[in-house]
């Protein structure tokens, strides 16, 4: 048994969703979403597959699933009232530092139409468990991985996998409303594929982190493919690059000397002319020596191409580690950080990483405002801002990227 297995009590008619496995013998099952009760193993059984795809949801399942949604809405009002938080202008109450987001309610008369494209939807299993799916709302078939990334920069590998067009994956994973602040970030790779289709893709790659504030506004009242409520992070932001196929190329071989053209005003004189009468001879006559096969040049395998890390030092001493930067002026230093920060910028754009951040220090603020200048300009940045005060004052800047 796992977390989000529909289960039904043996010693009743009810159904429920597991929710905490709590030991070796119990588990916490949310009953009709209402409450949640500790139950013993042997007392439960899952609802198989099977019974949903050969008699359809119950409706009770259906009104389970609805009530799941509605009563997370009213966990979020509650909380947010007897906390005194304000409502912003889309209807979104932001948490508080620490504090786990928990579903809204939404205008579904004011909701944008989802565009095209592939998505992380979280649905209600219960008021405090969500499931992970995959959407593709393309017309293309994209095959996909999963991974997190743990403690330290460690990455773990999770799921892979087809999406046809317009279809969802199964619950890829669970996660309970309460532990919102101990969500990993999740790595996910996507590369669409079209059967007969005249252009191939690049891999796009796509790093997502939950955040309280953005986690409100994603909610969606009725998510294509899935037809219900979801919370939708999209993860092909930027189209699908298509791959520069190398075009072929004939080259003339290396130890045949082309004709020379005679110029205009210079005749071919005496000798000349009899070599090039003898030549003319041979290639009419089939004597002339066969010329070798010409040989392509064997291709030069692919740079790939390096994500920069999640932050980057901009100290001289992080850039050059091994010395050698003594007697340097002030603006070649400046410059050596500038080309560092626009080196790993334009890999992080190009690796569709969803944040970075840099840390200049603080010192006169000339690295900062420089950084800051190049960024205001950039079309490519959602936005910017002091990063990590507690531990660098005003030392870093965290960019977010489109």
């Amino acid at each position: 048994m796992n977390i989000g297995d529909r289960v039904r009590l043996l010693t009743g008619r009810e159904e429920g969703i597991i929710t905490r496995l709590l030991s070796d013998e119990l588990v916490e099952v949310a009953i009709d979403n209402d409450f949640t009760i500790p139950v013993s193993r042997r007392e439960i059984v899952i609802v198989a597959a099977e019974e949903t795809k050969a008699f359809g949801k119950s409706a009770a399942s259906v009104a389970s699933e609805k009530k799941a949604a509605a009563s997370g809405a009213d966990i979020a009002a509650k909380a947010a009232k007897k906390a005194g938080i304000a409502t912003d202008a889309s209807g979104a109450k932001p948490a508080a530092k620490g504090e786990s987001p928990a579903p809204l309610k939404a205008d579904k008369a004011q909701a944008a139409p989802v565009q095209k494209g592939v998505y992380l939807a979280l649905t209600h299993q219960s008021p405090e468990l969500l499931a992970l799916h995959l959407v593709n709302h393309t017309d293309r078939t994209v095959l996909f991985t999963l991974g997190e990334e743990k403690a330290g920069g460690q990455y773990r590998a999770l799921k892979a996998g087809t999406l046809e067009a317009k279809s969802a994956s199964e619950a890829l994973g669970h996660w309970h409303l309460k532990d919102f602040d101990q969500w990993p970030a999740l790595l996910v790779q996507l590369l669409p594929f079209q059967f007969n289709s005249p252009t191939a893709f690049e891999l796009i790659n796509k790093r997502q982190q939950f955040k309280a504030a953005s986690f409100y506004t994603s909610r969606q009242p009725n998510v294509p493919v899935l037809q219900r409520e979801a919370y939708l992070f999209q993860l092909d932001e930027k189209p699908a690059v298509p791959v520069a196929l190398p075009a072929a190329e004939t080259e003339q071989p290396t130890d045949a000397p082309a004709a020379a053209k005679p110029q205009a005003g210079n005749k071919p004189q005496g000798n000349d002319k009899q070599q090039l009468a003898d030549k003319l001879k041979a290639q009419l006559t089939g004597n002339a020596p066969t010329k070798p096969a010409a040989v392509a040049p064997a291709p030069e395998p692919a740079k790939a191409l390096v994500a920069p890390p999640h932050e980057v030092d901009l100290h001289l001493e992080a850039l050059q580690p091994e010395g050698g930067t003594e007697g340097l002026s002030n603006s070649a230093i400046l410059k050596l950080q500038l080309e560092a920060f626009e080196d790993t910028l334009s890999r992080a754009l190009a690796t569709n990483m969803h944040e970075i951040v840099y840390i200049h220090g603080s010192g006169n603020g000339t690295l900062r405002k420089e950084l800051h200048k190049l960024l205001s300009r950039n079309r490519d940045i959602k936005f910017f801002e002091d990063s990590m005060k507690e531990k660098f004052g005003y030392g870093a800047t965290l960019v977010r990227l489109k």
